[in-house]
């Protein structure tokens, strides 16, 4: 178990030196293939590379057609009349209050641990230099904190998401799902 001060120190120190060329898909389930290096901890000139895979399943539409639904624990006894209210009022304005949920599959069992003899910086460029020549679309090079790898690994889904967002919800529009 990690500390909030482990969490915080991954999510801040965590890079994506490469990201994949495309998103997560609209109507369908995305792969992404991630390689992530880390110097360990107690040894100079030593890097774990990780590769492993993150799966992406598509954007579910939630939309909350009954907000009698919605549970306002903890709040005085008028917030359910101003939410109401509050509803109303954006469903008046035309306003969509669908959101998009995206799951995400971190299969742990796939990951290949490797520790190399170089410094970070020749293992940065080598890599790099790999991903140029190859052209993997899937794949996405992260530069993280060795013992904190899986929040790392977290974060970069957590970008990806963030990119893919406006691109979904453009598409579920085209179509008028939501």
């Amino acid at each position: 178990m990690h500390s909030q001060d482990d969490i915080h120190y991954a999510l801040e120190t965590t890079r994506v030196l490469h990201e994949p060329d495309r998103r997560i898909q609209t109507f369908g389930e995305t792969r992404f293939e991630f390689q992530l290096i880390s110097e360990l901890m107690d040894r100079v000139g030593e890097v774990r590379i990780r590769t492993g895979e993150v799966e992406a399943q598509r954007p579910r539409i939630l939309r909350p057609d009954n907000f009698r639904e919605i549970e306002l624990e903890g709040f005085n006894d008028s917030a359910r009349e101003r939410f109401d209210r509050m509803m109303e009022k954006f469903r008046a304005e035309g306003k969509d209050l669908a959101f998009l949920q995206y799951g995400f599959q971190f299969r742990r069992g796939e990951v290949h641990e490797e520790v190399v003899h170089e410094s970070m910086d020749n293992v940065r460029d080598r890599m790099l230099g790999d991903i140029r020549r190859s052209g993997n679309p899937s794949l996405a090079i992260i530069e993280g904190v060795d013992d904190a790898w899986e929040i790392c690994v977290l974060k970069f889904s957590f970008e990806m998401i963030i990119r893919s967002h406006e691109i979904n919800a453009f598409d579920l529009k085209r179509r008028g799902l939501i």
